[in-house]
């Protein structure tokens, strides 16, 4: 899919809590090896610390790096599965926060872990069309995991942002050649209304799942642009563990020591609809200008956004005007499992 007129990325951002949680202290509590942990670590958002305080803080540091008034963004879609409310946007939320209000769309985006890329999807359509001038895009989440499930290791917290407008009416750090969504009905995962955890079917979630509607959907974005894994510069997947994203990167052609530093970013934990995205924040602040960036999503339910981005000579001027993902990386404060129960208000059902 192309849109009508070239929309670029005119600022990114994102968040990331300062509080970690070993995998192995996750491990000791529920007695289990620490020799498969499927991460060394992940975030934990402290007790006043939700999806709307993440968003702000990550849009925040797109508008510092985009470099605009909140005014000219016309659209807010925020992409979660960790609403703050049940029935209450958190866009209106952030927005109000960002100074963005009244003149605004803004509405939330549910698709698990791809709501995220689904928002992006729509501001740029939005951009495009003309319609806004600018919008803004984030994914955000303070994933649930049941006491002692699998998820407990790898569902994180954090946020990434992303303003869009049309290409060089601003300076554009990253220009989009085209995206591609591959969707099917495949129950993978899923939380049924006044659950608080969420369910996952074990063998629908890797190939049936993950695997393929990413490689459908990236295969289909290579073949209408043209393109084959050889002109991307970096690749980021949905990181739901460190295997996953290094499995299916092989099977599509890409060979992992040709793309060091930037096919897997050390992101902490899988932070559901901001995974893939901090992924992507994560190789911007590293990416030249020229540099071809792969992003593909993944959402349980099941689907895969693809984008193919080109990075504009914009990056050079706008990095450091917000902190950098590694920055919020290298920042961290230990907790053990006690004090993650009590700020996650977790409980067994």
């Amino acid at each position: 899919m192309k849109p009508l007129y070239e929309v670029s990325i005119i600022g990114y951002g994102g968040y990331i809590p300062i509080r970690r949680i070993k995998a192995k202290e996750i491990a000791r509590i529920w007695g289990k090896s620490e020799k498969v942990l499927p991460l060394e670590e992940k975030s934990v958002a402290a007790y006043d610390e939700d999806t709307a305080t993440m968003s702000v803080e990550a849009a925040y540091n797109a508008l510092k790096r985009a470099n605009i008034s909140p005014s000219v963004i016309g659209a807010v879609y925020v992409g979660t599965e960790s609403k703050i409310y049940t029935v209450k946007p958190t866009s209106t939320v952030v927005a109000e926060a960002l100074g963005i209000v009244p003149n605004v769309l803004a509405s939330d985006y549910e698709f698990a872990c791809k709501a995220g890329t689904e928002a992006m999807q729509t501001c740029i359509g939005l951009v495009s069309s003309g319609m806004v001038k600018a919008a803004l895009a984030i994914g955000a989440d303070i994933a649930r995991g049941r006491p002692g499930d699998e998820l407990e290791y790898t569902a994180g917290a954090g946020a990434a942002a992303f303003i869009l407008a049309k290409s060089k009416e601003f300076q554009d750090i990253a220009i989009l050649e085209g995206s591609f969504s591959y969707v099917t009905d495949t129950p993978d995962f899923w939380r049924r209304e006044g659950q608080i955890y969420p369910m996952h079917y074990y063998r629908f979630t890797g190939e049936p799942a993950y695997f393929y509607h990413i490689k459908e959907a990236v295969s289909a974005l290579m073949k209408e642009l043209g393109l084959k894994p050889s002109d991307f510069k970096y690749a980021v997947f949905h990181q739901p563990n460190s295997k996953f994203p290094q499995e299916v990167a092989a099977a599509l052609g890409f060979k992992p020591e040709q793309y060091k530093p930037g096919l897997l970013v050390p992101v902490i934990g899988n932070t559901y609809a901001a995974s893939s995205l901090l992924g992507f924040a994560a190789v911007l602040d590293i990416a030249k200008p020229g540099d071809r960036i792969l992003l593909a999503s993944y959402g349980s339910g099941a689907g895969s956004d693809a984008f193919s981005f080109v990075v504009g000579d914009g990056i050079e001027s706008k990095r450091n005007l917000a902190p950098l993902i590694m920055d919020y990386i290298g920042k961290r404060k230990y907790v053990d499992y006690a004090i993650y129960a009590k700020h996650r208000n977790k409980y067994i059902k």
